[in-house]
């Protein structure tokens, strides 16, 4: 028999049952869909873990080598910065404060928020403004506030909004637009450097961050190793982003939860398209049986059952896809804070065991085709 009419004979056997076939559907829908939405969710927590990398968009952080997270900030003594201006190849370096603090809205109500503080005369690492003028950052009592999932947590502050911080009078002048949110649920003030340490008490030390501009690429290396001389540790955007990457995976429970239930996923998509392809191969071991004596080889038999599987596979795959985007589209419109986003390294992933799981699949099915004797099915 040609090619095509054994796969088109594999498929008309295969939808038959149309029972069998939604079962083995969903089976494997189930499992991609599981697969896809769990890692989607880490893949968002990473995302949103390294929002303040994103949104400052530095070349090189300076930072003291114990740091794990951009939210785990350990101040450094103030010479450092001189110290590392000084460094042949950095174009220029600027400080930058990064804490928490607790506001005192105009409903008395108290809010925890994340400050970030710029340097006072380059102002690097700035927000783009969808409501003020950057230049009013340096007024008196001057805040920016960044307009994200957390901004009605501060009752949806406009400009000229007033509010309280440490006993101190703070007025938003700016309304900004970031390209990553915040992880941890507190909304994001900018100010400058100078006010920063002014308004929020901090110990001898102040600096949380250095930002670093190299002249030229290949000064990355030169001012890498001129600051661990000094005892610190520089990183490019990259190299920071993968350091808190490595921190959420290993040294806290969220990459082991997230694996173990990917895991899970991967052995109930895997047991239920086994146990119902099996199944299905019983049930129809007497048509394999007539193939077989009319002249089908057992190669033939081999590629209808690998078409019925792969079919039922990446049909199973793009549905469970579909359904985890619509699950997380529908999400972000009722949760601004749902973090999960889909990369091409979940479907990937995803992908990759829903072909694990046909494989085994066929490969149960296989070695039970293959024994059939003609003979034996006429015979019953």
């Amino acid at each position: 028999m040609k090619l095509p009419g054994i796969l088109r004979l594999a498929y008309k056997l295969l939808v038959n049952d149309k029972g069998k076939f939604a079962a083995l559907l969903i089976g494997v829908t189930f499992a991609a869909f599981l697969m896809v939405q769990m890692t989607s969710m880490f893949a968002g927590i990473l995302s949103r873990s390294s929002s303040t990398v994103a949104n400052i968009g530095a070349s090189i952080w300076v930072m003291d080598p114990a740091v794990q997270t951009v939210a785990n900030t350990i101040p450094m003594p103030d010479y450092l910065l001189d110290a590392i201006r000084s460094i042949d190849g950095v174009r220029y370096a600027a400080p930058l404060y990064s804490g928490g603090a607790l506001v005192k809205l105009n409903n008395g109500v108290y809010q925890s928020v994340s400050v970030l503080g710029l340097d006072d005369t380059s102002l690097v690492g700035r927000p783009a403004l969808e409501k003020g003028d950057i230049d009013n950052i340096y007024a008196d009592n001057a805040f920016i506030v960044v307009d994200d999932a957390e901004y009605p947590k501060l009752d949806n502050p406009q400009i000229g909004t007033e509010f309280e911080l440490n006993d101190f009078r703070g007025v938003i002048v700016g309304v900004a637009k970031v390209n990553s949110f915040g992880l941890f649920g507190v909304p994001t003030l900018y100010t400058t450097y100078s006010r920063a340490i002014q308004y929020i008490p901090n110990s001898r030390f102040t600096l949380s961050y250095i930002l670093v501009e190299p002249k030229k690429a290949s000064d990355v290396a030169l001012i890498k190793a001129a600051v661990a001389k000094l005892g610190y540790l520089a990183l490019t955007n990259e190299e920071f982003d993968d350091r808190i990457a490595d921190f959420y995976k290993y040294q806290t429970g969220i990459g082991t939860n997230i694996m173990l239930m990917t895991i899970i996923s991967f052995i109930v998509g895997l047991s239920i398209s086994a146990q119902t392809f099996y199944t299905f191969i019983l049930e129809n071991l007497d048509k394999f049986g007539a193939l077989k004596a009319i002249g089908a080889k057992g190669r033939e038999l081999v590629y209808m059952i690998l078409f019925q599987v792969t079919f039922t596979s990446l049909a199973g795959y793009g549905l469970g896809v579909g359904l985890c985007t619509l699950l997380i589209a529908v999400a972000r419109l009722r949760l601004p804070d749902y973090a999960a986003i889909i990369t091409f390294a979940n479907l990937g992933m995803a992908f990759a065991m829903v072909l694990l799981i046909a494989a085994i699949s066929s490969y149960i099915g296989i070695r039970r085709v293959i024994k059939i004797e003609p003979f034996d099915i006429f015979r019953g």
